[in-house]
């Protein structure tokens, strides 16, 4: 595709970092006006972000390693660590332990996910260009927006036996790109005036993410490794059962409350 978005004197800069910088301010933007906007101006959470971060880019690259050392054979350290790529879903759980164990050591109680929701996901919705431009985009497909890749780029995809001059493929980054931007927009304007519990808002967004990934992980292109399934694919089964049961255990029943209750002041009309 477009390793390469443009260039800087003589440097270029990649795409991939590019639009992963870029959709790290954007959140970090959206994370900042959540904040003002409920009011909250504790220092700490500029740490708790700082965890998530950090934890989140070492989740990302081990998520990955495996994945790399299995296709490749190549199982020394420096090449899994340069040329292993990231993980999205490595990503996703190591910034969430990371929020969990800055809050426990920083002692903040209040649940955070809230806050986070729809920055990830508009943060999602701009690196997954970068995805898009500089890896390979998913599988043969027959519809009218498949993809069909120059000589040239497909001379820099590997691994991808079906990746030919002539053959359409699925943009499957887009199509996360397009979810995550939906997300966003939900997110902001229709589950958070109707969330009832703390956090509910982050498990709403991991719950669809969880669910949309595993359907879109079929024109991916990933290697499969069990039942024609990918190893993403086979993390998010369970992550996705332990979401749902989550929500079944805390529905409301008639003349019954939720078992989970807001554990901040409720959402003034004004807010919504």
């Amino acid at each position: 595709m477009r390793p390469i978005l443009f260039h800087v004197a003589r440097f270029g800069v990649p795409s991939h970092e590019f639009f992963i910088v870029l959709g790290v301010l954007a959140a970090a933007a959206v994370f900042a006006r959540e904040t003002l906007r409920r009011g909250l101006t504790d220092e700490r959470l500029l740490w708790i972000v700082a965890g998530s971060l950090i934890a989140g880019a070492i989740g990302a690259k081990l998520g990955n390693v495996l994945r790399y050392v299995v296709v490749t054979g190549d199982s020394s350290l420096e090449s899994a660590v340069v040329r292993a790529g990231r993980s999205i879903l490595g990503g996703l759980a190591g910034a969430y332990l990371g929020a969990v164990v800055t809050k426990r050591l920083l002692g903040y109680t209040r649940k955070t996910g809230d806050l986070f929701a729809p920055a990830v996901a508009l943060g999602m919705a701009i690196g997954r260009w970068g995805c898009f431009l500089s890896e390979q985009v998913g599988t043969p497909t027959t519809l009218p927006w498949g993809l069909r890749l120059s000589a040239d780029a497909l001379a820099r995809v590997p691994h991808c036996p079906y990746c030919k001059p002539g053959v359409a493929l699925h943009p499957s980054f887009l199509y996360e790109s397009a979810f995550h931007l939906i997300m966003f927009a939900l997110l902001l304007w229709y589950f958070r005036p109707r969330t009832t519990v703390d956090g509910d808002l982050f498990k709403i967004y991991l719950l669809a993410y969880a669910v949309f990934r595993f359907f879109v992980e079929f024109v991916r292109g990933n290697e499969t490794v069990w039942l024609g399934m990918s190893a993403s694919q086979l993390f998010l089964i369970p992550s996705t059962l332990l979401l749902l049961a989550y929500f079944l255990r805390n529905m409301p029943i008639a003349g019954h409350p939720p078992s989970s209750i807001r554990e901040s002041t409720p959402i003034r009309f004004s807010d919504r």
